[in-house]
Order: structure tokens, then sequence, then C-alpha cells
């Protein structure tokens, strides 16, 4: 079987990205009149679809992983039947300037008629990309134009990590994203984000409608750029460069708990995405944190854990999913929360901070 890859993201174009609170503008409507943008967000916590529905991991034996082919329409309606307030998509820029919503850097298919397509894992195994509910790819403008309006877009910017970008070729691709944006968003819930800072701050100069978010992995791997490297040097990005929020791996928050108050302090949002946020407790955990919301692929599932307790509590009601004491618990002190985790999942610690 002979693969060849029919899509490669070019070095000068490559990949682009991530919100919750403070930031209430006004555009102009059709008439000129000043109108709220959509994205006065939600006090409550707020979940957010990892590529619609879910990312496809097609070397997981889960059914769930593979129920939609993610970063589709089809996978964006599904998800926004669901009680979710943002669709989190990777966005890159085709060599003819055109906004596409994938994941990958190139697509793999074999040489045939048919051409099956292919992705290869972070380990390099290649695996074909079959799920259950199959859908074709889609540009940005197509989501704009078939996705449910009301649902929020957080819009990653996905950048080539081995690529060194002039401001001249990122100012190049951004462009091509925000003239779709201009063009389609209209009053839908927009969010930017990137884990490349130079992409998040110069999207944050070219334009103050849409609020930008600081992706960080908060030393799951460490790179060149040490702004890459820590939750404390995502918040100076933020600070420095005018974002609004930082997105951060789960295990992250858990290994420098510290940093949640130092973040929220600065008035900056936290939204964060990980395996473990497929974890009710731990998303419960995260809430009681102080997290303004998650990055989840069971969007399904975690909805429905958390509708029952997410909600403001009735009068003469608690919010007991833990008990008010763990409440509290969790709320002053940091070492509880390895310690819940640990019992509630059966887990050992260290893969919390692994």
């Amino acid at each position: 079987m002979a693969l060849k890859a029919v899509h490669q993201v070019p070095d000068n174009n490559a990949a682009f990205s991530l919100s919750s609170t403070q930031f209430l503008k006004g555009v102009n409507d059709d008439d000129g009149d000043q109108v709220k943008c959509g994205y006065e967000f939600s006090p409550n916590f707020m979940v957010m679809g990892h590529r619609g529905f879910g990312m496809n991991m097609l070397q997981s034996s889960d059914p769930r992983m593979k129920s939609f082919k993610e970063n589709s329409i089809l996978s964006f309606n599904s998800a926004a039947k669901l009680p979710i307030d943002f669709l989190e998509f990777d966005v890159q820029v085709s060599k003819d300037g055109c906004p596409v919503i994938f994941h990958d850097g190139f697509i793999l298919t074999e040489d045939k008629v048919g051409k099956p397509l292919f992705r290869r894992t972070k380990d390099g195994k290649i695996f074909e990309w079959k799920v259950e509910n199959d859908d074709p790819l889609c540009t940005l403008q197509e989501a704009f134009e078939k996705v449910e309006h009301s649902i929020g877009f957080n819009i990653e910017l996905k950048l080539d990590d081995q690529v060194v970008y002039t401001e001249e070729e990122l100012t190049r691709v951004l462009q091509a994203i925000l003239q779709v944006v201009n063009e389609y968003a209209k009053y839908r819930p927009i969010i930017f984000s990137s884990f490349q800072p130079d992409a998040a701050l110069l999207i944050r100069k070219l334009q103050t409608t849409y609020p930008v978010f600081f992706l960080t992995n908060g030393e799951s791997e460490i790179y060149i750029d040490i702004r890459r490297n820590s939750l404390d040097e995502a918040i100076k990005v933020c600070l420095t460069g005018g974002l609004q929020g930082i997105v951060s791996e789960v295990r992250a928050i858990f290994r420098n708990s510290g940093a949640v108050t130092r973040i929220k302090e600065s008035k900056l949002s936290l939204v964060t995405y990980g395996q473990l946020n497929n974890v009710a407790e731990v998303v419960y955990m995260e809430h009681l944190m102080g997290v303004d919301g998650v990055i989840v692929d069971l969007v399904e599932e975690i909805t429905e854990a958390i509708s029952g307790w997410i909600k403001p509590a009735e009068d003469g009601e608690q919010d007991s999913f833990l008990g008010e004491e763990v409440q509290m618990q969790a709320k002053t002190s940091p070492g509880f929360l390895q310690q819940q985790l640990s019992s509630l999942l059966e887990l050992p610690p260290e893969l919390l901070y692994a």
C-alpha cells in the first residue's frame, strides 16, 4: 500500500487558536446601531466541544472517539445540539489562501481510486481515518454558513512549530482568516487562540473585536521559546500583549494550582483542555478551583454529568455534587485536590502530574 501526502501545508502558511468573562464590546448592526457581541460570556462554567463532537482517536478501542469525523460540519452540528457554549476547531490556510478547518500538517491518502484518508499519530503509527459517521472536510466559510448560528467558535490558529515566521508571513495568514471572520461571523461569539505566542499577539493587534487566548501545555513539553514553557510565562504573554485569557493543559493547573489564583488576580480567564477533561470529577474540581471552562471530547457525557451541578442552586439548596465540605476544602487547600481526585478516580497521584 503506497501512501502519499496529497496536501501539504506550506512552510510559510502553516498551522493556526482559543475564554470567559470580561469582554463586552459593541459592534454595529446593518442599520449602524451598536449591539452587543455574542461574547459576553456566561458567568457560569463553559463547555467547548473539541474539534466539534470530540477528536478522533483512531488507535482507541472506545467507539465514542470515532463516532463523528472531527472538524466537520456534521460533527459541529451534532455537538451544537447539546448544551455547550463553543466549538473548538483548528484553522490553517491553504497554499491558495483559503482558510480550512483541519488539524494535521498534511493528509495521507492511498494511491488508488476512492482515496481513503489516513492519520499518523505522534508515535508514527498510521491508521485509516474511518469513523462511524463520515463527513467531508470543510472550510472556515462553510462552518460559518452551515453551523448553528447561536454556537460560539473557538478558532485555534494552527501553526507549524518547526517554522520561524516573519511578521509579514504571519500577517498574510491571519488576514486571510480575519477576512472570512469579518464577512461571515455577524453576531456569532468568537474566540481566537494559538500556541504560537507571536500569532496570538499579532491577531490581537490586527483586531480588537474578539478576545484572544494564549494556549499552553504548561511544561508538558519544553520549547526553545520560553514563553511557551509555563503558566507563569503565559500570564506574562497575556499581560504584556493585552490578551484576555489562557487555555492550559488540564494537568498543568493541578501541578501548579497557585497559578490559577495568579491568573484570576490578573483578570484573565482560564480554560483547560486535555484527556482528563473527559472525567466529570476532574471537571468538577476545576470548577471549584475557579476555572472558567473546559474543552472536552466526550461532549455528551460531560454536559450530561455537569448539568445537575453547574447551574445556580435554588434558594435553600446547595451545590452538592461532592458535598459542601469537599467544596470548601478544595477552595482553600490545593493539596486536597490531588488527594480527592486520586480517591475519586482510583488513580495514583502521579498520573495527574505526569
